[in-house]
């Protein structure tokens, strides 16, 4: 939830940089990108989405139950006299600045010496944390004609005013599994009549191990963890089920594939080693989140881009991250490019991760997201509008 309401606030923001759709005089142009960074962090700008962050961190809401949320993005969309669907995908909101007409440019959360030559979309997405919200925004055929998106995260350990990427493989592909491993329960006392699930479920967990160190190419950076056991409520009895759960991770889909095939492999075989039964499930309401790839040639854009509204030495490249996104689903048929934005707080000793109940947003980043994604949705529109294509529009299956 912490993440995604910096991601809404910075989306807030560009209404105010952009204007109105129907606004026909420019505050600037788009191609003056250092200047959306300093009408961010005017007084009454910062305020006001400081106001807005908190409006939302005091409600917070699950995937698909951002109602209150949604609410909230409607009513400064009316404020501001921009029009949009609703509802998308049961709570999302999609949102249009500009002429209503191609070249679309998508942002997930313009100002030109002429009127707005294109559309800028803006993504109001539900239940990214593992919903699969993104996936329900495309079935739902919102973003059709859309020629590139762009979005990001937040990084508490990457320094105010800085962003970090790459090109090509960003994020991993993940995917979820549970495994019931069934014996037979009995007096701990006695376990020779018993079938210890327990003593099944232990040995699968390790044999798991043995596909990443055995089996998987060390160049290849695959991830199986399993973080969920369960099973047994006395000290004494031995129960007559185990269930286990976790994660599993890939840069390619090829990977993603054999990981699955083999987990599945190694849990019933190690199951019935033991003398046990196991069934396995791949949780179809978590679906799999396809590898995060960045397009090459957005990549190019985004460090010009970036480097004109932060400094060059402010854009930085990282090494792929096992993490994984639900904004793969949007790379997936549009192309795309995900980046972090550096959250780092010095006046707290110990930085939580954004997954954590403590995590506190620093709000002094929220000029630079949203200034940043202000430039880059008007600058793409204004090459487009040039004739200076920044991308040629192909899918990838995979990397």
């Amino acid at each position: 939830m912490m993440m995604g309401l910096v991601k809404w606030v910075n989306l807030f923001i560009i209404f105010h940089l952009f204007g109105a759709a129907t606004t026909t005089k420019p505050i600037m142009a788009a191609s003056d990108s250092s200047k959306f960074l300093n009408l961010a962090k005017e007084p009454w700008v910062f305020d006001w989405m400081v106001e807005i962050r908190r409006k939302i961190h005091e409600n917070p809401e699950l995937g698909y139950e951002e109602f209150k949320t949604s609410e909230l993005v409607r009513t400064e969309l009316d404020k501001l006299g921009i029009p949009y669907k609703y509802p998308v995908a049961v709570t999302g909101v999609i949102a249009f600045i500009g002429t209503k007409k191609p070249p679309f440019v998508a942002i997930r959360a313009d100002m030109d010496a002429l009127p707005m030559q294109g559309t800028v979309v803006l993504v109001f997405q539900p239940a990214e944390e593992g919903g699969g919200g993104a996936k329900e925004i495309l079935d739902a055929g919102a973003l059709e004609n859309v020629s590139a998106i762009f979005g990001l995260h937040v990084a508490p350990k990457l320094p105010i005013g800085v962003v970090a990427s790459r090109s090509g493989s960003f994020f991993a592909g993940s995917g979820f599994f549970e495994a019931i491993i069934s014996g037979k329960g009995g007096h701990a006392a006695i376990p020779q009549h018993s079938i210890d699930p327990i003593l099944a479920a232990s040995n699968v967990i390790v044999s798991l191990q043995h596909i990443i160190s055995r089996e998987a190419d060390p160049l290849d950076s695959q991830v199986v963890t399993v973080a969920k056991f369960q099973g047994g409520g006395a000290f004494n009895v031995i129960p007559d089920s185990v269930t286990i759960g976790g994660t599993f991770r890939a840069f390619s889909t090829g990977s993603f594939m054999q990981l699955r095939q083999r987990i599945e492999q190694v849990i019933t075989k190690q199951a019935s080693v033991q003398r046990c039964n196991a069934t396995v499930s791949f949780l179809d309401d978590k679906p799999f989140f396809p590898p995060t790839v960045n397009h090459a040639e957005l990549h190019d854009y985004f460090q010009s881009v970036a480097g004109s509204v932060l400094g060059g030495d402010k854009v930085i490249d990282i090494q792929p991250l096992m993490g994984s996104e639900d904004f793969s689903f949007y790379q997936q048929v549009i192309p795309g490019y995900f980046f972090l934005l550096g959250m780092e707080n010095t006046a707290v000793e110990h930085l939580e991760s954004p997954h954590s109940p403590h995590f506190k947003v620093n709000e002094d980043a929220l000029p630079y997201g949203a200034a940043l994604h202000a430039s880059l949705a008007a600058n793409y529109l204004l090459k487009i509008h040039q004739d200076l294509p920044v991308v040629k529009e192909k899918h990838h299956d995979e990397l």
